[in-house]
């Protein structure tokens, strides 16, 4: 038995062998050996062209030189805090954090996932304000941990796991009438995604977050927004926020912040609201938050972020490859729904979700790695690295143009 099979055979009896099944079904009968830039290579030889970036994480492409360099610098230093000293990594990371976060955000604490830092904001936001209601929207998506779970506006999640977390209501997004209705004297606060990602790459009319900005403060409820997916410049800007001019009360970092490198977290708040925190500053704490290794991961990464432009590049290469996907959607509209995104956080709808399966299969066929949303399996979903070219999207633009064309052939057989 080769390796490849040894592999899927240990996923069927020792990982999930539904999930084994799952990944078979849409063409990736293979195990992935090493990675760099655009590319993941593959134990039998094969290169695929990385179209999804592990759902935003690999902003800059694969094992970027400048972060793995930072991380071998540090684990011959001190991989991890001791947790009883001060952490110098962590404090320049805040740092680096507190220079590019929107408006008068400035502290920090680091985690080592989204999930936790959704978990540490809803905290954060009950503590300070002493409130105990929280408002999320239908579709919605922050994670699976219990706080993120009750926040997260999926039942297909939540059911299994019922009773979640008290005193979460849920609105639908981009309706601020609904939001105005749900308010009370007890609401902590509001968590929303700039841009639903698991839902489908919903994006919001361009006034939705300055009205729900507006109406937070006037309603004296703290605005929390779940940048996880949508910050380090995957829409063009380095937080999403940033294109309504937007500032939040709270704003959660996760999966880019680690250059691809490490798992790291982060959520943020104003020295007013973080306040809440000094008289007991162990009140929430993290045993691996902030080690060494990921926070040196971090500061690369914000620096090679800022340095090569990479946030402006996803700007270009965003409107290019929406403007090719839009283009084959006119050609096929028996079949596409619709081309929606911002930056390089794109989605494609289609009629069902069988032939969304089946065009992810034949990007694989063509080693091409895509996905479906996890919400809307009728979606198919680009998270490419920022680092990718218009050679890239080309390549991507025939296949999906191809796949399409064999799927409605086949359809009509």
């Amino acid at each position: 038995m080769g390796y490849t099979d040894q592999t899927i055979k240990r996923y069927q009896e020792y990982v999930n062998n539904g999930l084994a099944n799952l990944m078979e079904f849409v063409g990736f009968h293979a195990v992935e050996k090493s990675s760099r830039g655009m590319i993941i290579a593959d134990f039998e030889g094969n290169e695929y062209l990385d179209f999804l970036g592990g759902y935003g994480v690999f902003a800059l492409g694969h094992s970027h030189p400048k972060v793995i360099a930072a991380v071998e610098k540090q684990l011959h230093m001190m991989p991890m805090s001791s947790k009883v000293l001060f952490n110098g990594v962590q404090a320049e990371l805040a740092e680096k954090l507190a220079e590019i976060a929107p408006g008068n955000i400035k502290y920090s604490f680091i985690c080592n996932s989204g999930t936790e830092a959704v978990e540490g904001a809803l905290k954060l936001a009950r503590l300070y304000t002493g409130k105990t209601e929280i408002i999320g929207t239908a579709g919605g998506f922050h994670g699976k941990t219990y706080g993120g779970l009750s926040a997260s506006g999926r039942d297909i999640y939540k059911a299994p796991f019922k009773p979640l977390v008290p005193e979460f209501s849920h609105v639908p997004f981009g309706d601020i009438d609904a939001v105005k209705g749900a308010v009370t004297a007890n609401t902590a606060a509001v968590i929303v995604e700039p841009i639903q990602g698991e839902n489908g790459v919903i994006v919001p009319e361009d006034n939705y977050l300055i009205e729900l900005r507006k109406l937070c403060t006037e309603a004296n409820v703290l605005l929390i927004l779940d940048e996880v997916q949508t910050g380090m410049g995957r829409t063009g800007k380095m937080f999403a926020c940033e294109h309504y001019g937007v500032v939040p009360d709270i704003i959660t970092l996760a999966k880019a912040l680690g250059g691809g490198v490490m798992p790291i977290g982060a959520f943020m708040s104003t020295p007013e609201i973080w306040k809440a925190m000094e008289p007991n500053p162990l009140l929430h704490s993290s045993t691996f938050g902030g080690n060494e290794l990921a926070s040196a991961a971090a500061v690369a990464a914000i620096s090679a972020i800022q340095e090569e432009n990479l946030a402006q590049n996803a700007e270009i290469m965003g409107e290019y490859l929406l403007t090719g996907l839009r283009n084959i959607a006119e050609k096929n509209p028996e079949c596409v729904v619709a081309v929606r995104g911002k930056g390089l956080l794109v989605g494609v709808e289609f009629t069902d979700k069988d032939i969304a399966a089946l065009v992810i299969a034949g990007f694989a066929q063509q080693r091409i790695v895509a996905a479906y949303t996890l919400n809307n399996p009728k979606v198919i979903r680009f998270e490419p690295p920022l680092i990718v070219t218009k050679a890239d999207i080309d390549r991507v633009l025939t296949s999906f143009e191809s796949s399409i064309k064999s799927v409605m052939e086949l359809i009509a057989d």
